[in-house]
């Protein structure tokens, strides 16, 4: 476990130009050993995408942006150590997974946090930022995804203030598995 002050790490949102970052810290979550219960795409398919995927990403999800947010936790050196992304899912639309958005709502994806900084506390700072940026868009409540067997992150969630809501998700082209729904409601 890390003892490292997560006091000592900038806690900000990613700027455009900062893409070759932002593809770098993904690729490095792809490769983690949960990586294939915690991400929807694989090493593989990220790092064959193209630079102007990783611009377009980095764009949609900057500081200044409306509707997504990448969070970062910048390590004392400037490196990245950990993330999260808020995207806005608007009432009257479908998300991802095709079911029906019925209010406004945040949805937390990609977290990571590198394993030499696991238990430095940086998630739950990450987190704070997270819920507080899809509070200050009118986010009625934030979720997320998480895969049944991945116990760690459901155990993160929970303390986080994360409940199940009852929705499962099934993994597309995995019948047997499944995913659930976590939500913490507008405080």
């Amino acid at each position: 476990m890390s003892t490292t002050n997560p006091g000592a790490y900038v806690i900000r949102s990613i700027r455009a130009d900062e893409w070759p970052a932002a593809k770098e810290l993904r690729l490095a979550a792809l490769r983690d050993p949960v990586a294939p219960l915690a991400f929807l795409e694989t090493y593989e398919q990220a790092v064959a995408r193209p630079d102007s995927f990783w611009q377009e990403r980095a764009a949609g999800a900057c500081e200044g942006a409306d509707g997504a947010q990448q969070i970062i936790a910048e390590g004392p050196d400037g490196g990245w150590v950990g993330t999260l992304t808020v995207l806005v899912e608007e009432p009257g639309t479908t998300d991802w997974a095709g079911f029906p958005v019925e209010r406004k709502q945040g949805h937390v994806v990609g977290v990571f946090v590198r394993p030499e900084e696991r238990g430095s506390g940086l998630t739950d700072v990450l987190f704070d930022a997270g819920l507080e940026w899809a509070w200050s868009r009118g986010a009625e409540r934030v979720r997320l995804i998480v895969h049944e067997d991945n116990g760690r992150a459901q155990r993160f969630y929970r303390k986080v203030g994360f409940v199940p809501s009852g929705l499962s998700v099934p993994l597309a082209g995995q019948s047997a598995e499944s995913e659930w729904e976590f939500v913490i409601e507008r405080p």
